[in-house]
């Protein structure tokens, strides 16, 4: 009896998946960097995942490392991933810069309510982009977050009045807020696992955000500013508008700034929808798509036998068969997607209901799986939380304790208060690189690295409040910000490696999302907890230093080490 043609060539099918998957088996003897099943120990957050999802994600872990590597294009991804994180730090240390010369103008009762307003924004950015990340995609969030940021910054510069300010402020922040959940995400789930380390040093990214805000504003602010004792406004008098344009034309430049960011992801880059989202929507066929565009766009060529949507399934046992569901859809870029986002927007709010706002535990639950995931997410929520109050108790009024320091006066005093904020920006850059070093040595790690940076941050905060002179002051804000961006890069890599692909963004808005709503009761504590002189002028710091070591000694019992793994 004679076997048909069909027969065989589905023989033939079976066979080279087979191998397929008897090389992926062999290669797993050999490689540190794995995927395996949700029984894994190391894989904690496994057990949050199905089965299936898990087998199409460990296949497409494997490609990634083994066929198409790491390469130009994704060293292209990493700068534009990273321009989120440095504008992210711009505003925030943009808005702390201005602080002195908006309290000049505007005379505000107290000038910190401006940072309350931005962390207002924050917040709802935060949570809104993360859990939108899980539903809409990635790409939308990444490039409409930094569109948003670049249109309000500007706006926020022509403010006339300080309500005017804070409203605007806010409304920056709800664009800003989705950058760090959203960006690091994105940039992970693109990546092969051995090149994971790399997520660590987008935290430099965060640093020269700090380092071009204190250099815009030590050009325009000390250049277009009223002259005087700034810390004494009822002797010199309120700054009028046409005298004090430096703070002004600083968000003007930050905001040009944010913009080439958007122009660059949205025009020029034009980056793919991830491919672990795509497969956590079911959407196989364009998940390995997006892998073979990404192989070409690396110089490689990814034929049928290596990835198909046959290969996929075949290896989570479900059906062969191409579907209604598989068909893709050309997504429109460049100018043409550019045209069609407000038609997007438009049908967006007309299917829009009041049910679309009720929390949808389903992305929530599956990071609470076991005892064991449900214990670590609870401690990077909790690390998240504290954190975001001590960083900006410190860093967000930075500016205001350098002029409370300074032996100058008027003009000079403005100059030395912003070049100090330039150094100690500078300091911070090499923080960044030893993380990435860190974070691949076998004694240390991720939380090795995470809870020895955080720790000497928190040491180096109190201990400056010590300092018996300007320069010993400078000198240990100096090791400060060095140990603080070895704290931020581990724990914004560590992150979104612990969280499963399909509630990543979710994990990743939650935990932003707390950073801001504790650091909103920052600018209370400056406002009502420390006093102009005396013992208690020192009481934020101290409160700032005892959280940062509380984390650090936290983060020791930690449940997983993310280090030589891939994420799921």
């Amino acid at each position: 009896m004679s076997t048909s043609p069909k027969v065989e060539a589905t023989e033939v099918s079976k066979v080279e998946e087979k191998g397929q998957r008897d090389s992926f088996k062999e290669a797993d003897e050999k490689a540190p960097y794995i995927d395996v099943t949700s029984e894994d120990p190391e894989h904690v957050e496994g057990a949050a995942l199905s089965q299936s999802y898990l087998k199409k994600v460990y296949i497409i872990n494997r490609v990634m490392n083994e066929h198409v590597g790491f390469s130009r294009w994704h060293w292209g991804l990493m700068l534009l991933s990273g321009y989120g994180w440095l504008v992210d730090n711009l505003w925030l240390q943009g808005v702390a810069i201005i602080l002195p010369q908006v309290n000049r103008e505007f005379a505000p009762q107290h000038v910190e309510w401006m940072t309350f307003a931005l962390y207002i924004g924050l917040i709802l950015g935060a949570a809104g982009w993360g859990v939108a990340a899980d539903i809409i995609g990635r790409r939308p969030a990444f490039n409409i977050t930094l569109f948003l940021a670049g249109v309000f910054g500007i706006a926020a510069g022509g403010a006339r009045n300080e309500v005017a300010l804070g409203g605007l402020l806010a409304a920056l922040g709800v664009g800003l807020g989705g950058n760090l959940p959203v960006d690091g995400m994105l940039f992970l789930e693109f990546i092969p696992g051995s090149k994971q380390y790399l997520l660590t040093l987008l935290s430099v990214f965060w640093s020269i955000g700090q380092l071009i805000a204190s250099l815009v504003a030590w050009v325009f602010i000390v250049n277009y500013t009223c002259s005087g004792d700034n810390s004494d406004i009822a002797t010199s008098g309120v700054c009028i508008s046409s005298e004090n344009q430096g703070w002004r034309y600083t968000f003007y430049t930050l905001g040009a700034v944010t913009l080439a960011g958007w122009f660059l992801r949205f025009v020029v880059f034009q980056l793919p929808e991830s491919p672990k989202y795509l497969l956590s929507q079911g959407r196989d066929a364009e998940a390995v798509q997006v892998v073979k565009e990404i192989a070409r766009r690396s110089g490689k060529e990814l034929g049928d036998d290596i990835l198909s949507v046959a290969l996929l399934r075949s290896a989570a046992g479900e059906a062969h068969e191409m579907s209604d569901a598989d068909e893709i859809v050309p997504e429109k870029r460049g100018l043409a997607g550019l045209l069609a986002v407000p038609k997007q927007l438009f049908a967006a709010a007309k299917n829009f209901s009041p049910s679309h706002l009720k929390p949808d535990l389903k992305l929530v639950k599956p990071l609470f799986a076991t005892p064991k995931l449900a214990y670590n997410t609870s401690i990077i929520f909790v690390l998240w939380s504290f954190i975001g109050l001590a960083y900006p108790l410190f860093n967000a009024f930075l500016p205001l304790y350098l002029e409370s320091r300074s032996v100058g006066t008027g003009n000079a005093s403005v100059n030395e208060t912003y070049s100090q904020y330039a150094y100690i920006s500078i300091c911070g850059v090499p923080g960044s690189l030893i993380a990435a070093w860190m974070v691949e040595m076998p004694r240390s790690g991720r939380r090795g690295a995470m809870a020895l940076g955080t720790l000497l941050t928190g040491i180096f905060v109190i201990v400056s409040t010590q300092s018996p002179n300007k320069g010993a002051f400078l000198t240990f804000l100096c090791l400060e910000a060095l140990f603080q961006n070895i704290m931020y890069g581990v724990l914004y890599a560590y992150t979104p490696e612990s969280f499963p692909s399909p509630v990543r963004g979710t994990g990743d808005g939650i935990a932003s999302s707390l950073n801001r709503i504790f650091g909103l009761m920052s600018p209370i504590i400056r406002i009502y907890g420390a006093s102009e002189s005396g013992p208690g002028v020192n009481a934020p710091l101290f409160t700032s230093g005892a959280m940062f070591i509380f984390c650090g000694l936290l983060m020791l019992t930690l449940r997983v080490e993310s280090q030589g793994r891939t994420a799921l």
